[in-house]
C-alpha cells in the first residue's frame, strides 16, 4: 500500500497530477479541488489510495487524510467503485458526505453524477452506522485564490462527463458567487448543483 506521495509537481491535467518521486513520475487521479491546490514545479505531499484491478494499478491522490478515508469507506458500499467515490468528493466535502448519509439526505447524494435515488438509498443504508459524525472542519477542500477559476471549474465539469456548453452555462450561473478569492472546490460544487437542477 502506498500511503502518501511527496515530490515535485511535474504536471497537472484535467483529472490528475504527476508527482516526480525519485526520478519516477507517478500519476495521481485527483478531484478538481485537490488539483486546484497544486502548482507545477512546487513540492506537494498527497495522501494516496492504490486501487488494484486485473488490468491496472491506479493511484488516487487527496487533499488530506480525511478525504482519503471517506474515499475508501464509501467504496465498501455495494455499487460504489473508485470513480464514483471520487465523483462524490468532487461534489461534496468529506463532511458533506457524512452529513448527507447521517440525515438520510438522498437529494444531496443524487447530485453526484452516477448516483440515482436507489443508489443513494443503498449507500445511506450500508454506511449510516459506519460513516461517523461530521468533524466540523467545514469544507475540507483547499481554498484556491486563482484568477482563472472559470477554466479550472470547466475542466472539472468536463472531467466529470459534462459537455463544454453545459459547463459554461453552469459557470456563468455561479460566477456572481466567486468574489475576490474564489474557492474552486465550492464553485465546482455549486456548478454541479446548477447542472443537476437543469
Amino acid at each position: 500500500m502506498i500511503a502518501h506521495v511527496r515530490g515535485r509537481v511535474a504536471a497537472v491535467t484535467l483529472n490528475s497530477a504527476v508527482l516526480e518521486v525519485g526520478g519516477v513520475g507517478l500519476e495521481l487521479m485527483c478531484t478538481p479541488g485537490t488539483l486546484a491546490s497544486l502548482r507545477t514545479g512546487s513540492e506537494a505531499t498527497l495522501p494516496t489510495s492504490l486501487v488494484v484491478r486485473e488490468d491496472s494499478l491506479t493511484l488516487f491522490g487527496f487533499a488530506d487524510d480525511d478525504e482519503k478515508s471517506i474515499f475508501e469507506l464509501v467504496q465498501t458500499a455495494s455499487g460504489v467503485g473508485p470513480k464514483l467515490a471520487q465523483a462524490m468528493l468532487a461534489v461534496l466535502s468529506p463532511d458533506g458526505v457524512r452529513t448527507a448519509i447521517a440525515v438520510d439526505d438522498v437529494k444531496t447524494l443524487t447530485k453526484v453524477p452516477g448516483i440515482g435515488q436507489k443508489g443513494a438509498q443503498r449507500i445511506i443504508l450500508e454506511l449510516k452506522d459506519r460513516i461517523g459524525a461530521p468533524t466540523g472542519r467545514g469544507a475540507a477542500l483547499p481554498h484556491a485564490a486563482i484568477a482563472p477559476w472559470r477554466d479550472q471549474v470547466a475542466q472539472g465539469l468536463i472531467g466529470l462527463g459534462y459537455n463544454a456548453k453545459d459547463a459554461d452555462r453552469a459557470i456563468d450561473a455561479v460566477a456572481p458567487d466567486a468574489g475576490e478569492l474564489p474557492d474552486v472546490g465550492s464553485l465546482l460544487r455549486a456548478a454541479l448543483r446548477t447542472l443537476s437542477k437543469a
